[in-house]
Parts: structure tokens; C-alpha cells; sequence
């Protein structure tokens, strides 16, 4: 009979896993002021600085966005989803992403030419920074929850808006903030359907 103690492990961190195994996002409508300064944003943004990279290329960075950069990008989404000729609904929401909030990161994808690491795994690693950064606000005790939306890959709202290259995009908009309700649980993965175990 197997040996139980085995998976016990003297480098386990259990509290680690119990976070990972309860984390939830929190809507970015329920966060508000205060939000983490510029000295309690460090540690989470080193933490997701160590977000697995295949070559060391660093291919993401980060813009934050505080007040005046949010309001100035709330009125960029009106003046882009009309004249991309969105409907009323879809543009409001897209513009309250950036108008209700006090602060967001843009996590950008910035890929680097390499003849070792391909781009679409370069992609996946600012896919890990995105979520590192928003466990990590989480960990932190703030509310946090990743969006993204059109803007995201709308080339002249990242040009004039975030100043991206030619080959940027915003992989997320991490917005962090004092959450006012905590949300209810959602509906989880039915593992027994997602797992294939291969033992030959």
C-alpha cells in the first residue's frame, strides 16, 4: 500500500496552495479608492517580473495607469468605438473599464526576435505575468481582476493612447483596487472531464 507521507513535502508551503485553491477575481465595477501607491505596487510587480520566460527575453513590460491616464483613455475608447461604429451598450462599458477606475496596469506583450523561442511562447509568458500580477494583488490583500476588451488590440487606441510599437499589444489591463463586496463562488472546471491520465 502506498506510503501516504510521500506527497508530503518538506519544502511544502500549504497556505500557498490553500490561496491558489480559493482565489477569485474580483469585478473591477466593485473596486474603488484607496488604491496600493507606487512603493506597494513594487513587490507585485516583481512578483510577476518572475513569471516563467523561456530564454530570459523578457518580452512584456508594464505601464500603470493612474487617474488622469484612465480618464484620458476613457475618452479615447468613446472616440475609437464610435468610429468603429459600436453599439451604444458595448461602447459604454468598454469606456467605464478605464472611467471608473483608479488604477490599472497594462501588461504589454512585446515579443523579441529570437530563433530559439517562438513567438506564441513568448505570448503564453506575458499570459503568466498577467495572472502572477493578479495573484499577487491579490496575495496583497487588494482586489484585482484582469480584463481586456477591444482596446486591447486595437491598433490606433494602442498607438495613440498607449504609445505601443507596431507589434505590441496589451495582453491584459490588471486593475487593483479596494474591493466593496465580495463576490459569490462561480462554477469550476469539472476536473474528471479536463484530466487524461497516460501511464504507457
Amino acid at each position: 500500500m502506498p506510503d501516504a507521507s510521500q506527497n508530503v513535502r518538506p519544502n511544502a508551503r500549504p497556505e500557498v496552495l490553500d490561496f491558489l485553491l480559493s482565489r477569485r477575481s474580483r469585478p473591477a465595477k466593485t473596486l474603488v479608492a484607496p488604491v496600493p501607491d507606487r512603493a506597494a505596487l513594487m513587490p507585485m510587480l516583481s512578483a510577476a517580473a518572475r513569471s516563467p520566460d523561456h530564454g530570459k527575453l523578457e518580452p512584456w513590460r508594464f505601464i500603470v495607469l493612474e487617474n488622469a491616464a484612465l480618464a484620458r483613455l476613457a475618452d479615447l475608447t468613446a472616440a475609437r468605438g464610435l468610429a468603429l461604429g459600436l453599439q451604444a451598450d458595448k461602447l459604454d462599458k468598454a469606456q467605464r473599464q478605464f472611467g471608473d477606475a483608479d488604477l490599472a496596469i497594462a501588461v504589454v506583450s512585446s515579443p523579441v526576435s529570437s530563433e530559439k523561442v517562438p513567438e506564441v511562447e513568448q505570448i503564453l509568458s506575458v499570459g503568466a505575468v498577467c495572472l502572477a500580477l493578479l495573484n499577487a494583488a491579490l496575495a496583497s490583500g487588494w482586489g484585482a481582476n484582469w480584463l481586456s476588451s477591444w482596446m486591447a488590440l486595437d491598433r490606433e487606441f494602442l498607438t495613440d493612447g498607449l504609445g505601443l510599437a507596431s507589434h505590441e499589444f496589451v495582453a491584459g489591463f490588471i486593475h487593483i483596487g479596494t474591493e466593496t463586496s465580495a463576490p459569490p463562488e462561480r462554477p469550476r472546471p469539472d476536473l474528471d472531464a479536463k484530466i487524461s491520465w497516460v501511464s504507457a
